[in-house]
């Protein structure tokens, strides 16, 4: 079964992580822009983040026979820094146009401030101008207030829910979401958030419809194993084989794909690569014998 992770930070993440997804079936992934852990002081170094994940990261993830597609945007946290929130606002007007990106994101709230509420609304309406749909993180504390604000500000704005993903689900937030025409994300993680046996519970509750898994690795304690685990523990569970590709397969595709970025037919065949390939003279390799799908 190939396996799609639609919200993974792998600029945090290594070549080994690479590999290893790969051969667990990890055909396609989007990297959202985020916070890197500390504040960013300077505009041009979220230019330099942008370019890299359109293009080291894109290749990086090639040279294993993965598609990278990334999303775009001002991320919650930063956007309480009035130092770069509108010199970002700006720049990512440059990036959204550009091929390999598929979304808005990750945009949303973390302390719900008023400066978070602002910079969502305008994100909005770029996604709009851009029609391109949003990735919205929810927070980590006080997340179902945080997620009843994010359906909210949707809904004021406008913005039509089914371009709307609402991520870090649990199972107190998922209901609400549902019960809008917006889609519902869930990070899976080895401590917190959500589990891959309290996931497979919800989709025996809930069906497979608008339900989509993530990792969301990243430079904290996480795994990018997490997509093929809740796989394996849905099919524990009973959960059919049809609606687990439609969870890990079907829905990222369906969602990211409503903009005409994301073709299936282009995913469907085997993973390629050719490791001999390089990036502005780099390879991944190090001096290793490169290798090459036939």
């Amino acid at each position: 079964m190939k396996l799609f992770d639609p919200h993974i930070h792998m600029t945090s993440r290594t070549t080994d992580d690479y590999e290893a997804m790969a051969k667990a079936g990890i055909r396609a992934i989007i990297e959202p822009a985020f916070w890197l852990g500390q504040p960013r002081t300077k505009v041009a170094t979220f230019d330099d983040y942008f370019q890299a994940l359109l293009g080291w990261e894109r290749f990086r993830a090639s040279q294993f026979g993965i598609t990278h597609f990334c999303t775009i945007g001002l991320n919650p946290k930063e956007a309480n820094n009035p130092d770069v929130a509108d010199g970002v606002m700006e720049l990512i007007t440059h990036y959204l146009g550009k091929d390999g990106v598929v979304g808005v994101g990750e945009i949303g709230f973390d302390d719900q401030t008023a400066a978070e509420d602002k910079y969502f609304a305008a994100q909005l309406e770029l996604a709009k101008k851009f029609d391109l749909p949003v990735l919205v993180h929810t927070p980590h504390r006080d997340k179902k207030r945080g997620t009843e604000r994010s359906l909210a500000l949707v809904k004021e704005q406008r913005f039509p829910e089914q371009r709307v993903l609402i991520d870090h689900n649990n199972e107190e937030t998922l209901p609400l979401v549902l019960a809008t025409g917006c889609w519902a994300g869930h990070s899976i993680y080895p401590n917190t958030k959500m589990d891959e046996p309290r996931m497979a519970a919800l989709v025996r509750k809930y069906g497979p419809s608008r339900i989509i898994v993530n990792s969301a690795a990243d430079w904290g304690v996480s795994d990018p194993l997490k997509v093929p685990k809740t796989a394996d523990a849905m099919r524990a569970a009973g959960v059919t084989e049809a609606d687990i590709e439609t969870i890990v397969w079907s829905n990222p595709i369906a969602f990211f794909g409503q903009t005409g970025r994301i073709d299936a037919a282009d995913l469907g065949g085997p993973a390629t690569f050719d490791q001999a390939q390089l990036f502005e003279g780099n390879s991944v390799l190090r001096g290793q014998t490169p290798r090459k799908t036939k």
